[in-house]
């Protein structure tokens, strides 16, 4: 069987997550990739998008679960935007998410913490 990767690649977006009362306050920047893993290959022959996933439906699912919540961990973020991609992309064999908060509050420099979650249909 053959299979092919999607991917999006830095979506951004503004929201209120940390275990800080601050971070839910003042809120921060949140970068995601997503890869998933497709068997496109009738989509391309084909050229039709009913055969392989729907990739501006997948971004729109991350960004209601990112800037539609508050939660204490990107781990959660990144949890549910992937369970959501196989709930909603049945083309979807499996998906890796990865969540990047930017500057997080270590008690120094640091460019971001990061969660990547690989899941798949079982």
């Amino acid at each position: 069987m053959s299979s092919g990767i999607v991917r999006l690649n830095n979506a951004v977006f503004y929201a209120h997550h940390g275990v800080m009362q601050e971070e839910h306050r003042i809120g921060g920047r949140y970068e995601v990739d997503i890869a998933m893993e497709v068997n496109f290959e009738d989509a391309a022959l084909e050229d039709d998008l009913n055969k392989t996933v729907d990739y501006e439906r997948v971004y729109t699912e991350a960004r209601d679960i990112i800037t539609g919540n508050k939660f204490y961990l990107i781990e959660r973020l990144a949890y549910l935007i992937a369970h959501r991609i196989l709930d909603q992309e049945p083309m979807a064999g499996s998906v890796e998410v990865t969540v990047r908060k930017a500057n997080p509050p270590v008690g120094g420099p640091c460019d971001c913490a990061e969660a990547v979650y690989k899941a798949s249909h079982a």
